[in-house]
């Protein structure tokens, strides 16, 4: 697996390294990061450890450092992924201090590799109900919400709607265009 940059500014997407390791958690388990997943509790340094044991030579997810200007800002995941009916599920958090306009690079680079680099057909994600930010965004690039699981994710003492989304690759292509222009005059 090879960094996937784009040449025009917009970052980069190297794959996790364990040196990334801690950044990563200290980013997983800020608040205002842990408060939008599905686990919310303190991860662990030996946690996160056997968790990257079991993850790091997957060939069903990816991994990603997002950087920019050699800066690391994010993490990037691509998971489930089925090479034969060609779809994926797809996350990815910021880094608490990261800039503005993170998430849409990050959210730019994850599509191009997705459909551009592993040459799949549908790209998946949830997100839990109130997170309508990230719901918003996923929009602009072209998801379509494709159901809620109602009370689905038990959040304290409570049930949260998750909403899953879904891109099909000839979506992405009738958006591409957009968004490379958006992000070449950045």
């Amino acid at each position: 697996m090879d960094t996937f940059e784009d040449k025009k500014g917009t970052g980069a997407l190297r794959p996790m390294r364990e040196a990334d390791l801690e950044l990563v958690r200290a980013w997983r388990n800020a608040p205002e990061v842990a408060s939008k997943m599905y686990t919310r509790h303190h991860i662990s340094a030996s946690e996160h450890k056997a968790w990257w044991v079991r993850t790091r030579d997957s060939e069903e997810q990816q991994y990603f450092l997002y950087e920019k200007d050699d800066v690391p800002l994010g993490v990037v995941s691509v998971t489930q992924i089925d090479k034969v009916n060609a779809n994926c599920f797809w996350a990815f958090y910021a880094s608490p201090s990261a800039p503005r306009g993170t998430g849409s690079r990050m959210e730019f680079l994850a599509l191009e590799h997705v459909f551009g680099r592993l040459g799949l057909h549908k790209l998946s994600c949830e997100v839990l109900a109130f997170n309508k930010p990230v719901i918003r965004l996923h929009r602009k690039f072209g998801f379509q919400e494709e159901g809620v699981f109602r009370a689905h994710h038990k959040m304290d003492d409570d049930y949260v709607d998750i909403v899953r989304l879904g891109l099909l690759a000839w979506e992405w292509a009738g958006k591409r265009e957009e968004f490379a222009t958006m992000f070449n005059k950045t």
